[in-house]
Order: structure tokens, then C-alpha cells, then sequence
């Protein structure tokens, strides 16, 4: 029991201390009168290089953060749960690859905000429950899907605001998917009982 409780609360470090600096981020670009925007991603052009690395930590205003807080901090949570000692390359990967891509095939303007990462977590939780087989993580692709369903519509500009950065939403569903498909083999995996099991069957 101790060990789960001690491992449950090891996976909200990172999460928490993320979603800490961003608030700090948005505290200090407010207070001080800043404009922290250039530090996006700005597609094709050399002034916008350094956002492949910082757009996440950039949001509009409060209101753009608190909407991207809970699922940044849940999804985080999942990954560095029941991924544990894959979780800090996924999120890394997702993290540069969401930004670079968006560098690649966004509109002209500057893309910031975490939504990306949540997409990227969010697809790899899904794929990845659903390549390996494993009750647990297939449980958690059901719930992902139960709760953030409804993301898929927002990866395709028909269903979007023209303000809205869809390709950076896009880019962490490709970036997710493809860590889900590469990952597959490493970190949790079903059981061997179950694969024999079904041997035995066929």
C-alpha cells in the first residue's frame, strides 16, 4: 500500500512542477508587462526556431492555461504512472516533435500554448494501451477516450477558430501516435502468462 501511494505521488512531481512554472511564466509576464509571445513557434521562419523549445510555456492569457491545466496535469500524471520508465523521452519527444512539426506545417503567426503536448499524450496513452495488449492500459485508453473524445475534432481547421493552432494540435496526435508505434516494445507489457494462453488456443 505504502509503495503505491509513494509511486502515485512520484508521477505528479514532473506534472506539478510543470504546470508551477507555467503559472510562474504567466504570473511574471503579466506583472512585469511583458509580451512572452515571440517565444512560440513562428512556422518557416528563423524567428520562430527557439519556440520549438518554448511554445509550450507560452499561453495567451489565464484563461488559455486553466483550460489546458487539468488535462496537462492528468495526462502527464498517466504517463509518468504507468510508463514510469519510459515516460521522461515520451514527454521529451512529444514536447520537441509537437514543435517542430508545427515549425513545418503551420500557418504564418506565432503557435503557443501546451495544447499540443495534451495531444500527444493523450493519442500515445491511447495507441499505446491498445498495441501491447495489457488490461490496464487498455482500461486507460477507454477512459482517455471517454473523457477527451471529442479532442479528434480539434486536428482538423473545418472544426476550429481561425486563432486556434489545429496543426499544433495535429502535430501532437502525429507525435503521440508515432511514439505509441515505436515504444511499443518497451516499458509495460501484457503479462507472458496471456500470450502463452492464447498460443495454447490457437
Amino acid at each position: 500500500m505504502k509503495q503505491d501511494i509513494r509511486r502515485i505521488t512520484a508521477a505528479m512531481v514532473i506534472p506539478l512542477f510543470l504546470i508551477f512554472i507555467l503559472y510562474m511564466i504567466k504570473i511574471l509576464e503579466i506583472g512585469a508587462e511583458w509580451d512572452f509571445t515571440h517565444l512560440g513557434v513562428y512556422p518557416l521562419h528563423q524567428k520562430g526556431v527557439f519556440g520549438i523549445f518554448a511554445h509550450p510555456l507560452v499561453h495567451s492569457d489565464f484563461h488559455h492555461l486553466m483550460a489546458n491545466t487539468i488535462p496537462l496535469f492528468f495526462l502527464a500524471w498517466c504517463l509518468f504512472y504507468f510508463y514510469r520508465n519510459i515516460a521522461p523521452y515520451i514527454f521529451f519527444i512529444i514536447w520537441i516533435g509537437c514543435g517542430a512539426l508545427t515549425f513545418v506545417i503551420g500557418k504564418p503567426g506565432w503557435h503557443i500554448g501546451a495544447s499540443g503536448i495534451i495531444y500527444g499524450l493523450a493519442f500515445f496513452l491511447f495507441f499505446s494501451g491498445l498495441l501491447r495488449r495489457h488490461i490496464p492500459l487498455i482500461a486507460i485508453s477507454l477512459l482517455i477516450t471517454f473523457i477527451y473524445g471529442g479532442l479528434v475534432w480539434n486536428i482538423l481547421p473545418f472544426f476550429v477558430k481561425e486563432t486556434t493552432s489545429w496543426e499544433g494540435h495535429l502535430s501532437g496526435t502525429i507525435t503521440g501516435v508515432l511514439c505509441a508505434i515505436i515504444f511499443r516494445k518497451y516499458g509495460p507489457q501484457r503479462p507472458v502468462v496471456f500470450a502463452e494462453e492464447e498460443e495454447g488456443e490457437d
